[in-house]
């Protein structure tokens, strides 16, 4: 596919139904629960939410939302978890306007105005007895192990997020599990940058018509392309002008349309509607659509993953630290021996 006959962005899509963002990390190394024990291992650490005075609150729930339900599913083999986060936040303006009104009280009184560590206790004072007040917000984070392939796919944009919830991936499952994010031969910025200098996507891909691209200096000079056609001598000076691309849309085998990354990360994944009418998939809701949607997920990113880590020269050995658990298990025990096809 080349960019030239790429379809428009706007073409016939369906609503994501499992993942919406990717960040993958590959498993260096893990002796693995079964899956019960692993159901026992998250139960210890299921979400309870915040407390009245509580900031924040994380934990585990089930996939399917069913309360009762598994709080760890496989289905065909692919386990499925889901991290469920709880914050408070009290709003900085109240919090300033109280502090300031305490800390002229104080002043009128004594004749001294408060600072430094007296003012920043009676600031944490004044958050701790707002939190009562505030409205808790929930977000939720989806985790796929896929066991033949030996990733973990976390549905975050960010790797700030993305780490938060592999720490707890690690410490959790113990059997010395290791990961590490994966790393291409290509930086993506490079790879995304000859297509589009070239006019041509890898083989089984096309360009779309968004992209970003952004000057790697002190400057950070930006141009943003929505809803464009890419394939233009202006791009291309662009890049031959220095500008990298941090972001770029794509679209895989005319079923899965995503934005690339500088990071490596897929974003606004989307399932084109041939994914939905192939599969057959009309109703909603239900544990039945809940495995449809599993299986229709896992099935097309099982697929592109790997074939986008060819386009960026395929793998190499990560060059950054991997998150290891304390305890280090037999390393003659495969990865994903103990959880069941």
């Amino acid at each position: 596919f080349n960019a030239s006959a790429a379809p428009p962005a706007a073409a016939s899509i369906a609503d994501p139904i499992m993942f919406k963002n990717a960040l993958v990390f590959q498993i260096e190394h893990w002796a693995p629960p079964t899956l019960p024990e692993m159901e026992s291992r998250l139960d210890a650490a299921r979400f309870i939410e915040c407390g009245a005075s509580q900031p924040e609150s994380a934990g585990w729930v089930a996939p399917r939302g069913d309360k009762h339900a598994a709080l760890a599913e496989s289905v065909g083999g692919q386990v499925i978890l889901k991290l469920c986060t709880e914050t408070k936040a009290v709003p900085g303006g109240v919090v300033k306007t109280q502090l300031e009104a305490e800390l002229d009280k104080i002043e009128q009184a004594t004749g001294r105005r408060p600072k430094g560590k007296k003012a920043r206790e009676l600031k944490d004072h004044i958050v701790h007895s707002l939190l009562p007040r505030a409205f808790p917000k929930r977000g939720h984070t989806l985790v796929w192990l896929d066991a033949k392939a030996g990733l973990v796919l976390v549905d975050a944009a960010s790797m700030k997020k993305a780490d938060s919830v592999i720490t707890r991936l690690v410490e959790l499952l113990g059997g010395g599990l290791k990961l590490a994010p994966i790393q291409t031969a290509l930086a993506p910025a490079t790879a995304m940058a000859a297509w589009l200098a070239d006019k041509e996507a890898p083989a089984g891909f096309s360009l779309d018509r968004d992209c970003e691209l952004k000057q790697p200096d002190s400057e950070k000079a930006t141009v943003r392309y929505a809803r464009h056609t890419l394939d233009i001598d202006e791009v291309a000076e662009h890049i031959k002008a220095g500008k990298l691309p941090t972001q770029l849309a794509m679209t895989w085998a005319s079923r899965v349309s995503f934005v690339l990354t500088e990071n490596l990360a897929l974003k606004k994944i989307k399932l084109l509607d041939v994914v939905m009418e192939s599969a057959g998939r009309k109703t909603e809701g239900g544990e039945k659509d809940f495995d449809s949607d599993v299986a229709i997920a896992t099935g097309e990113l099982g697929l592109l993953i790997p074939q986008l880590i060819d386009a960026l020269g395929g793998l190499q050995a990560p060059t950054v630290a991997a998150v290891v658990a304390p305890a280090q298990a037999d390393a003659s025990v495969p990865p994903w021996e103990a959880l069941p096809a």
